[in-house]
């Protein structure tokens, strides 16, 4: 729950009808989307490595389909649920129309711990997701991608089984998968590049020059590391302070972060490396440097913190990481947010990019993943820029209301209200 004891749905809903009064949304549309469309629970049983089965929950979610299939990821987590499901899969439909993807909002989940699996447990419990929710998914219906402890294994025995039960092969079913079964080229890193495009947009918008540019990086996994590389190294960029769920790292003369990945790896935290001095979380939030990237947790920025940050920009690579009582403040205070469903929608659309060579069997070399990624994040950037400077309101904000006025339009043309 946030700090206005909402849950994470709830939260979802509240953001929604705020973009529905800014955009004077009729009643009937406003309805529909503040709910799933359709949600489907599963148990799925699986033969453990003991012989002993056991039944795993799981769960689908599509939130709306009006601009298209609907998009999400499957998440492998023990304290999953269907609120968090639900908000995921809303928010999955505003990321995809605010980037102008012809995809909807879905997402899925199995309560599970999969540190404590085995591969083989794994594969059996990928494969029996699917033959699950099979009738639900599909190429032109939904399709899933790797989220919260999934990767590209998990989901190439998905698109596997899910070929097994249509009788052919079917790679457009799932993206995030590996190269040799479908998967693009660009896909790795594309949630941090897509942030990076992003952010030199809005440097520009904020007359920043990124040669010079400080930045703090909260998280260092996947999202964390690439944002930190690509900035230090395409830009120029001093990454000053990096940190992950044990620790920080700061040093205002700069880090080199291939140099603390190697070390996170090697001993399993940035904490301790040797070119720098240890900090909290906190203190990493609240440093004064140009750009703040939060790319780990839910509400990292509260209301307690919010006037403590000092940063130029925060470009939220993390979903949630800024509670809606810290976005006030950090409006208030004239700090420049590039909100999560923009700044980390070069995932997703990487993935659009799969599917679509998937659809036609033509696969583009890394350097046309890069240039049309670009080219979908800077469109996104400035459409969302003149929706805030023309409303006077923050970019979450314009970013809710470009979204949800496509959905909206979608909505109308179909003749659903």
């Amino acid at each position: 729950m946030n700090e206005e004891g909402l849950t994470l749905f709830e939260n979802t809903q509240v953001q929604l009808d705020a973009a529905a009064n800014l955009l004077n949304l009729e009643p009937n549309i406003h309805a529909i989307l503040r709910e799933p469309m359709q949600e489907l629970h599963v148990s799925i049983p699986v033969r453990m490595d003991n012989g002993v089965a056991k039944i795993f929950k799981g769960f689908r979610v599509q939130h709306n389909n009006a601009r298209g299939p609907c998009k999400g990821g499957i998440r492998f987590h023990p304290d999953e649920t269907i609120d968090t499901i639900r908000a995921l899969s809303a928010w999955m439909t505003w990321k995809c129309a605010v980037v102008d993807i012809p995809f909807g909002g879905g997402k899925g989940g199995v309560i599970c711990n999969p540190k404590e699996m085995s591969s083989g447990e794994l594969e059996r419990l990928s494969r029996g997701y699917i033959d699950a929710v099979w009738c639900f998914i599909g190429p032109e219906r939904d399709i899933p991608a790797p989220d919260v402890y999934t990767n590209p294994q998990i989901m190439a025995w998905m698109m596997d089984e899910y070929s097994k039960l249509r009788g052919y092969s079917s790679p457009g079913v799932i993206t995030g998968k590996p190269l040799a079964l479908g998967g693009s080229l660009g896909r790795g890193d594309a949630t941090a590049r897509g942030g990076v495009y992003t952010i030199i947009e809005a440097a520009k918008h904020l007359d920043i020059d990124l040669s010079a540019a400080t930045v703090a990086v909260q998280g260092y996994g996947n999202a964390g590391s690439y944002v930190a590389i690509i900035l230090h190294d395409m830009l120029g960029c001093k990454i000053i302070a990096i940190s992950d769920s044990k620790g920080g790292i700061h040093n205002k003369q700069g880090l080199d972060p291939h140099k603390v990945l190697q070390h996170k790896t090697e001993t399993g935290s940035v904490i301790n490396f040797s070119q720098a001095k240890n900090v909290s979380n906190d203190e990493l939030l609240e440093l004064e440097v140009d750009i703040l990237c939060p790319s780990a947790l839910e509400n990292s920025i509260t209301q307690a913190n919010a006037s403590k940050i000092k940063a130029k920009m925060v470009a939220e690579l993390a979903n949630g990481p800024t509670t809606p009582e810290a976005d006030e403040v950090l409006f208030h205070n004239g700090i420049f947010v590039i909100p999560d469903f923009l700044c980390n929608a070069g995932g997703v659309t990487v993935s659009y990019f799969e599917w679509v060579q998937n659809t036609y069997n033509y696969y583009w070399d890394e350097d046309e993943v890069h240039h049309r990624l670009s080219k979908k994040m800077t469109k996104a950037f400035q459409d969302v820029l003149s929706e805030s400077l023309r409303r006077k309101v923050n970019m979450r904000q314009a970013a809710h209301v470009v979204a949800v006025a496509r959905v909206a339009e979608a909505m109308r043309l179909r003749g659903w209200v």
